[in-house]
Formats: structure tokens, sequence, C-alpha cells
């Protein structure tokens, strides 16, 4: 199974994604692993990655597309795969499509602004691995540090209110309107925002009927 997850910063793909890796034992890109760790190992295309991000904007096209390209490849892509985080636009959709980026399911989850300021706010990062979690919904099992490797966990500059805030304005603006590409496709599939990761999850199952 293919699928692409859609939804605002701070929806729970990241989260959701992991999910359902797990239960149908295929991988999840994500494009913000793939660039942290660009930006990380200071890369020529980390660097120019990280003057986006670090003001909140979208990474170039010609950077997401490439790198999307490049991690399809793997043989561990071969009977499926999750992104999460591309495509962000809808030329960026039209270039997954003419490369021969094929997907089943467009999955969004939605969730209302208002929600994700404040469920962002509580969001905490691993600068080392990757790994989110949050400290209502999904905290670790020491506080301010990461299960998986034993990092200590920061707050990202872009989970700050006005930062996301702005991040939203930017999702309205270019990465909404993939909902109706999608649907017009006949790919989209929806789910509504429930009060847990799990409702989440059930929900998510059910609509792709798993």
């Amino acid at each position: 199974m293919k699928i692409i997850m859609l939804g605002a910063p701070g929806a729970g793909k990241g989260t959701q994604a992991d999910i359902l890796a797990k239960k149908l034992d295929i991988p999840t890109i994500s494009t913000g692993n793939i660039l942290r760790a660009a930006v990380k190992a200071g890369t020529p295309v980390g660097l120019k990655a990280k003057s986006f991000m670090d003001a909140g904007k979208l990474v170039p096209d010609d950077v997401i597309i490439g790198i999307l390209a490049e991690a399809l490849q793997g043989p561990e892509c071969a009977n499926g795969y999750i992104l999460d985080g591309v495509p962000r636009t809808i030329p960026q959709a039209e270039a997954m499509e003419a490369q021969g980026v094929d997907i089943d399911y467009a999955l969004d989850l939605e969730v209302p602004d208002e929600a994700i300021v404040e469920r962002m706010s509580g969001r905490r990062v691993c600068p080392a691995c990757g790994a989110t979690y949050h400290i209502v919904n999904n905290p670790p099992a020491k506080e301010g540090v990461c299960d998986k490797c034993g990092a200590d966990l920061i707050i990202r500059a872009d989970d700050a209110p006005e930062t996301v805030k702005d991040r939203l304005r930017t999702y309205h603006e270019q990465t909404e309107p993939l909902i109706a590409f999608y649907c017009g496709r006949g790919k989209l599939k929806t789910v509504e925002n429930q009060p847990t990761i799990e409702g989440n999850t059930a929900e998510i199952f059910k609509a792709l009927g798993i």
C-alpha cells in the first residue's frame, strides 16, 4: 500500500505514519527527518534547506523531489511506503506523478487551527534521531529524554505559537489545495480529528479498510 499523509503542521501525520508503517510493514519516508539529517551533517543541500526551515518556510521543490526520488529507489520501498511531508504543493504532486511516483491513497487528517496551536506548544523533538513526543498526548518515559536514543529533547523554534500560525497560513495557501487534487483522482481518505492518538488510529484503519 502506497500512502501520502496530508494535514496541517502538528496534525499528527508523523505519529500516525509510524503506527501505519508497523501495521503494514512498510517504511515511512519522512522528508522532515531526511532534511534534518542533511542539516545536521552540514551537506550543501542541508545548509540550503536550513535557511528555509529556520524561517518556517517550505523547502524548494527541486530539493524535496530529489530527496524523495532517491529514497524510493531503495529495495525497502518495493512493497509500498508512506510519504510524510511530501508533496506539499500541487507542482510537487504533479512532479511526482511525472517521475512515476504512484500512490493508492492520500490520507487527510483534519484538525482545527486552534487545536494545532495548542498541540504544537507541547511538542518535543529529539535532535539526534528525529523522534517526536508531546508532553500530554505522547510523553517520553523520562521527562525531557528521548526513549529511542537517550538524547535531551528540545522545543523546535518553529513550534512557537506565532511561528505555528505562520506555518498554518502557508499550509492553507500552498498545501491544502492537495485535498481537492487527490479527491479529483479518487484517492482521498479524510479522517476527522479524535480526542486521542488511539482514536485517530482506529479511524484511519477504518478508512483504509485494514
